[in-house]
């Protein structure tokens, strides 16, 4: 307990899945957190388990507005930000093939202009703090070539490379400020499990007749994801910074 003991964190994504996880444990471990999520519903239903070190703030990570409006909240209610997750995003099938300028344009929006909009209102914020730590979530799609998620894995990748432009900035400079990524494969979420609706018949009958055990071995449970999240908040990763970290159950290294 007290690992992360009365910092402020803000957890974006946080009314299910990961960023649900994320935002529990954070506040079990004696941090104060901010929820954001477009879902006001669920979002202040996770608060309200949290209680009074909990607020949730309606929010659509693409709007600097939003952002603004985020950080104000939070130093109105706690006094500062040592804190970042950024968790929120979405996923979309689609291979250079079929996916459009569209949704190409709509999946950079949210998971590309959104964290660049986190980390940098967060960093100013952190700075007055005296420091602190950013926790960029990318995917392994970031990393590998995943053929069906053509613009997911694109934005993944720009995280990435966001991720080590912030950690090589505070470095060069001497700011106490770490900024690290985290790189899941598969996760049981909802957003994972709602995707195969929207998916075209051939990509789903193409899924069923992979093996299913291999499919769910490269799927981590949100509480795997939030107890690293835990630790790159924590002072425990000091000396980590810039790092791409990967969860797949050692999927990256399989050859068959």
């Amino acid at each position: 307990m007290g690992r992360v003991q009365d910092k402020v964190a803000i957890v974006t994504g946080a009314a299910s899945g990961v960023g649900k996880e994320d935002a529990i444990l954070l506040a079990r471990e004696g941090a104060r957190v901010v929820l954001t999520d477009v879902n006001e519903e669920l979002g202040r239903a996770v608060a309200k388990e949290i209680g009074d070190r909990a607020l949730f703030v309606k929010h659509d990570i693409a709007s600097e507005d939003g952002w603004i409006e985020v950080m104000k909240q939070t130093h109105e209610k706690f006094g500062g930000l040592d804190i970042l997750v950024n968790n929120a995003a979405i996923l979309a099938y689609g291979t250079i093939e079929d996916t459009t300028l569209e949704l190409w344009q709509k999946v950079q929006r949210v998971n590309s202009d959104g964290y660049f909009l986190g980390c940098k209102h967060a960093f100013a914020a952190m700075k007055e703090r005296g420091g602190g730590s950013i926790v960029n979530m990318s995917s392994m799609a970031g990393i590998g070539g995943v053929s069906s998620f053509c613009a997911y894995s694109a934005s993944k990748g720009a995280v990435a490379a966001l991720t080590r432009s912030i950690a090589a900035h505070a470095r060069m400079n001497g700011i106490k400020i770490r900024c690290n990524s985290i790189h899941p494969d598969g996760i049981k979420t909802p957003m994972v499990f709602n995707l195969h609706s929207s998916m075209p018949k051939g990509a789903k009958s193409a899924v069923r007749e992979k093996d299913a055990k291999q499919i769910m071995a490269r799927f981590a449970e949100p509480t795997d994801i939030a107890n690293l999240v835990l630790f790159l908040a924590s002072d425990e990763s000091r000396f980590i910074q810039g790092a791409e970290m990967r969860i797949d159950n050692g999927y990256l290294m399989w050859a068959d």
